[in-house]
């Protein structure tokens, strides 16, 4: 097991680690486990690979204005209050605008994505993954999404104005993803969240 000492960690040591069964992220020199307190559920096991799916059939389309990839799990080399941060959100996605196929390795991204997908485990409080996204946002991300298995809803944050809350048939569209719809009540029923 990943010791958990208090000694300020470099990106380099950071990255250098043994992968284990538990995902770190790194937060203010430390390895903070991703999930601590909690352990991901059920309801979040279902809504990541349906949420990826949608966003991956949307910046993979030929018709797409703005293709790209979408990912899960993938570590992102960012900035937060001036110290290197390394998050791993849901779900990702990323223009091949702002991260050409060619350059893609495998690696954590070094390019600021478009969006990513932060989702609600029961015992993380809304607020607190709030602060995560003000963080995103704060790093030159443009788009996050909280999703909220227990509301049953999507909130967007955005970095001009105040987040939206979307619920039941509630479309997310969005001009910065063109193309991209998202109806929440269609999300958890396919999810299968009661």
């Amino acid at each position: 097991m990943l010791s958990t000492e208090k000694l300020s960690m470099t990106p380099e040591q950071f990255l250098a680690l043994p992968e284990e069964d538990i995902t770190y992220e790194l937060v203010d020199g430390q390895a903070v486990p991703k999930h601590e307190p909690m352990s991901p559920k059920r309801f979040h096991a279902r809504l990541q690979p349906i949420l990826w799916r949608i966003l991956e059939d949307w910046c993979s389309a030929a018709e797409c204005p703005k293709p790209g990839s979408a990912h899960t799990e993938w570590a992102i080399l960012l900035t937060r209050q001036a110290q290197p941060w390394i998050p791993i959100p849901d779900i990702t996605y990323i223009s091949h605008e702002r991260l050409p196929i060619e350059a893609m390795a495998d690696e954590p991204c070094s390019a600021i994505p478009e969006l990513v997908v932060e989702i609600l485990s029961p015992s993380q409080s809304f607020g607190a993954v709030a602060q995560k996204a003000a963080d995103y946002l704060e790093a030159g991300i443009p788009r996050v999404w909280i999703v909220d298995p227990q509301a049953k809803s999507i909130t967007v944050f955005y970095p001009d104005a105040p987040p939206k809350t979307f619920t039941g048939s509630q479309a997310i569209q969005d001009d910065f993803l063109p193309g991209l719809k998202v109806v929440p009540q269609d999300v958890f029923a396919q999810a299968g969240i009661p």
